[in-house]
C-alpha cells in the first residue's frame, strides 16, 4: 500500500449501515464522492469546508488520496469453478 492510500485508510471508512457501504469520512454522512464532486464542479477547499463544518482540510486530502488510489485499482473477473 503507498502512502497515499495509507493516508485515506485513516480518515475513509466503509460501513454498510451509513450510506450503503459507501467510502465516507470518517463515519459521517458525507461520502467522498460528494467532496471529489464538488472540487471537481470547482469549488475550493474552503468552500468544501464551509459546506461541511465539521470536515477537516486533511479529510478532503484523504478523499483525493482514497479516489487517486482507487482509480489505480484493476477489478478483475473471477473464473466461475
Amino acid at each position: 500500500m503507498t502512502a497515499m492510500a495509507h493516508q485515506a485508510t485513516q480518515r475513509i471508512t466503509h460501513d454498510a449501515a451509513v450510506m450503503g457501504g459507501r467510502p465516507c469520512i470518517r463515519g459521517m454522512r458525507v461520502t467522498v464522492g460528494a467532496i471529489v464532486g464538488l472540487l471537481a464542479t470547482g469549488k475550493t477547499e474552503d468552500e468544501v469546508l464551509a459546506a461541511y463544518p465539521y470536515i477537516e482540510r486533511e479529510d478532503i486530502h484523504a478523499a483525493l488520496a482514497f479516489a487517486a488510489w482507487r482509480s489505480e485499482e484493476v477489478d478483475l473477473p473471477l473464473k466461475a469453478s
